[in-house]
C-alpha cells in the first residue's frame, strides 16, 4: 500500500521522512518506496475577507452590517498557491491508498490539514499521526499506531467554530465601531476583554489616592515586634511612648510553630512556562512560544501547545529514562541539588491529560546541544529541564513561627492613663519567622529565591527574624532598645506584567460575578476557565501591542490612550470577560462532543447580529 503524508512545516516533513524512508527530493515533496511526504507551509488557507462574499463590502458602510456569510469561503494566499497546487495534485492522486494527517497534534494543526484537504476535494481516507515529540522513536511509534481521522472530527469542529466566531465578532465589531466613531478601531472576541482587564487595572492605579499609615517597630534582640497599621501619626507616637517606658513589658498572647512542607510545582503547560520565562528572564509570551516551537521541531522538547501539567502512567518510563545519567544534568543543574530519589509519581494524573501531556525535554538533550541554540531557545530549554527536576524533587521544608503579643495587662493596670489611650486591636503586635530547613525543589533554580519587586516587606522581615525557641505563650517580654515609628503609604494594585496577564487570561473566572458561571468555569474536568487558549494567548497580547492599544514598559504592560478609548466605547458585552469565558466553555464542549456545533455557531451569529445596534446605541 502506498500512502501520502502531509506535515505542517518542511522541517517536520524532513524529520518524518527520515524515519519512514522518504529520501528522494521532488518539487514540493519527498518520496520513498511506499510513501510521499509533503507539507502545508503553516496556515495555507484562511477565511476570506468580506469583499470576497460581495463586492459592495469593499467599502465600509454601516447599513451593510452585520455581515453574516451563509456559505464560508476559504482562500489560499497568493504566495502559497504554487505549493497548494502541488498538494491538491497529490491529494487527488489515485496512486495513494490513504493520507496521513501529520500536522501538529492540536486544534490548529487539525484545522490546517482539514482546510487543505477540503479545498483540494480529496476523497482519500484519512489517518491521524498524533505524537507529542519529534524524536525518531516517537515518530515510529506514532506511525505504528495511526488513528482514524474521524476521531478528531470534534476537534476540527471546535476549531472552525472558533475561527468563525472570531471572524463574525471581530469583522463586524471593528467595522461598526470604526464607522460610528470615525476612527480606526480593531475589536476582537478575546483581545478586547483582555485589553479591558489591563485598562481597568491602569485606571485603578491612576485613581489611587495614597494614604499614609504608621507602625511602631520594637527591637526584641534578633527579632522585632511590629504594631498594627495606624492611620493617625499621633496614635503611633502615643503607642511608641508606651512601649518605650522604662518599666514596660509585652505579654505573649500566642506562639504558633509549624514545620511546613511545600510540595514541588507541577510540570509545565505552555502558559505556565510563558509566565515563568517572563518573570525570570523578561521574555514575552510570543518569544517563549517561538523558542519552544523551535525546540520541538529540533526534537529537543515535547509538543509545546499543551494545556496539561501532568503525565500519564504510560509516560513514566520515558520520565525515568530522562532522569538517568548525566545528559539532563551537566550544563543544566548542579548534581548536589538533585533529589536522591526522584518522586516521579508526583507528575502523574491520567484524569488531567485530555490531549497532550506536560512539556518535557527529550532524550536528545544534553549539554552539547546548548551551543547550537539561540539565546531564547537556550533559556527555555534549561528552564524546561529544571522544571522536570523540580517537579520530582523533595519538598521545600521550612519552619515558621507566628507570635502575637499585647501590652501586658499588669502594666496597663498600673498605668491606667497610658493603657487606655488606644483600643485593644491597635495595641496588638506581631512577629513572624520563616527559616528554611531543607531547600528541596527550590535548590534547583536559585534565582527563584530572588523575587525582586515581587518580594513582600513582611516576607523579608520574616527571613531576618530569629525568634527564640523557648518563647512561649503568657511570658512577659521587655524591649531591648527604643522603638521606632515607620511610615508607609497604601499602594495601588500592581501593573500587569506578561506573566500576571497570562495568569488573568488563564483564570478568567476570577473576574466573573455570576456564581453559576464561575463554578462552571472553575470545573477542571471540562475546561480551564480562561479566555483564549494556551496556543493563542501570546498572539492576543502581541496583536494588542502592535495595534497600539497596549505598550510595554520594561516587564510591565499598560493600556494606551487609544486602548482605553476603545474599551470606553465598546458595548459591555464585547469587553465582558465573563461572556468571552462562557464562549470558551461552549467551544470546549464542542471539542469534547458535549455540545452540537450548529447550536453553538448560531449562538455566536446571534452575538454578531446584535453588534451594529449596540455600537449605535452607545454613541
Amino acid at each position: 500500500m502506498k500512502y501520502l503524508v502531509i506535515a505542517e512545516k518542511p522541517s517536520v516533513a524532513r524529520s518524518i521522512s527520515k524515519v519512514i524512508g522518504a529520501y528522494k527530493h521532488e518539487d514540493g515533496y519527498l518520496e520513498g518506496g511506499d510513501c510521499v511526504v509533503s507539507w502545508c507551509l503553516g496556515h495555507l488557507a484562511e477565511y476570506a475577507a468580506p469583499e470576497y462574499y460581495d463586492e459592495r463590502y469593499k467599502s465600509w458602510r454601516f447599513d451593510d452590517l452585520p455581515i453574516l456569510p451563509e456559505e464560508w469561503k476559504l482562500l489560499v494566499s497568493e504566495d502559497k498557491k504554487a505549493h497548494f497546487n502541488i498538494l491538491r495534485k497529490l491529494l487527488r492522486s489515485k496512486d495513494f491508498d490513504y493520507v496521513v494527517n501529520a500536522c501538529d497534534a492540536g486544534r490548529e494543526g487539525e484545522a490546517i490539514f482539514r482546510r487543505v484537504y477540503g479545498l483540494a476535494g480529496s476523497k482519500l481516507p484519512v489517518k491521524r499521526l498524533w505524537i507529542s515529540s519529534m524524536e525518531d522513536t516517537a515518530i515510529q511509534q506514532g506511525f505504528d499506531s495511526l488513528k482514524d481521522g474521524t476521531e478528531y472530527d470534534n476537534l476540527f469542529a471546535a476549531s472552525e467554530c472558533r475561527a468563525k466566531a472570531d471572524w463574525l465578532i471581530g469583522m463586524n465589531a471593528s467595522r461598526a465601531y470604526t464607522l460610528v466613531y470615525h476612527r480606526r478601531m480593531s475589536v476582537g472576541r478575546v483581545q478586547t476583554p483582555t485589553l479591558a482587564m489591563v485598562a481597568d487595572r491602569d485606571r485603578q492605579i491612576a485613581h489611587h489616592v495614597e494614604k499614609p499609615f504608621w507602625k511602631v517597630v520594637v527591637p526584641m534582640g534578633g527579632w522585632t515586634l511590629t504594631g498594627e497599621r495606624l492611620d493617625d501619626r499621633t496614635d503611633a507616637e502615643a503607642l511608641k511612648s508606651i512601649v518605650d517606658a522604662p518599666d514596660f513589658t509585652f505579654q505573649v498572647f500566642s506562639v504558633q510553630r509549624r514545620t511546613v512542607h511545600e510540595r514541588p510545582p507541577r510540570l509545565y503547560d505552555l502558559t505556565g512556562l510563558q509566565k515563568d520565562m517572563s518573570r525570570l528572564h523578561g521574555l514575552t509570551a510570543a518569544r517563549t512560544l517561538a523558542a519552544l516551537q523551535s525546540l520541538y521541531e529540533k526534537r529537543l522538547a515535547t509538543y509545546p501547545r499543551t494545556d496539561s501539567k501532568y503525565l500519564t502512567h504510560d509516560d513514566l518510563d520515558t520520565l525515568r529514562d530522562l532522569a538517568k545519567g548525566p545528559g539532563r544534568v551537566d550544563g543544566f543543574v548542579r548534581m548536589e541539588d538533585l533529589p536522591s530519589a526522584p518522586r516521579f509519581d508526583l507528575t502523574v494524573d491520567d484524569t488531567k491529560v485530555s490531549g497532550h501531556t506536560a512539556i518535557l525535554p527529550t532524550r536528545n538533550v544534553d549539554r552539547t546541544v546548548l551551543d547550537g541554540l539561540s539565546g531564547d531557545e537556550r533559556l527555555t530549554l534549561v528552564r524546561v529541564v529544571r522544571r522536570m527536576w523540580e517537579a520530582t524533587a523533595d519538598d521545600y521544608v521550612h519552619d515558621t513561627v507566628q507570635v502575637i503579643a499585647n501590652l501586658n495587662p499588669h502594666w496597663c493596670e498600673s498605668h491606667p492613663d497610658e493603657g487606655c489611650r488606644l483600643s485593644e486591636g491597635e495595641c496588638r503586635f506581631t512577629s513572624r519567622s520563616d527559616q528554611p530547613v531543607s531547600l528541596g525543589w527550590k535548590a534547583i533554580e536559585p534565582a527563584k529565591a530572588d523575587r525582586g519587586d515581587d518580594a513582600d516587606e513582611e516576607e523579608a522581615s520574616s527571613a531576618r527574624n530569629v525568634i527564640p525557641v523557648n518563647l512561649s505563650t503568657g511570658v512577659s517580654l521587655r524591649p531591648v532598645s527604643e522603638s521606632s515609628v515607620s511610615e508607609g503609604r497604601t499602594k495601588p494594585p500592581k501593573p500587569f506584567t506578561e506573566a500576571t496577564l497570562l495568569a488573568a487570561m488563564e483564570h478568567a473566572s476570577r473576574y466573573v460575578e455570576d456564581k453559576d458561571l464561575k463554578a462552571a468555569l472553575d470545573d477542571d474536568e471540562s475546561h480551564s476557565g480562561g479566555i483564549g487558549t494556551p496556543a493563542t494567548r501570546a498572539d492576543v497580547i502581541e496583536k494588542l501591542v502592535h495595534a497600539g492599544y497596549m505598550e510595554r514598559k520594561g516587564k510591565q504592560l499598560h493600556s494606551t490612550e487609544a486602548g482605553r478609548t476603545l474599551v470606553d466605547v465598546v458595548s459591555p458585552r464585547l469587553r465582558d470577560v465573563s461572556l468571552t469565558a462562557d464562549m470558551e466553555r461552549s467551544l470546549g464542549d464542542v471539542e469534547r462532543g458535549g455540545a452540537h456545533t450548529d447550536a453553538v455557531y448560531e449562538e455566536f451569529r446571534g452575538y454578531a447580529r446584535a453588534i451594529p445596534a449596540d455600537a449605535a446605541a452607545n454613541v
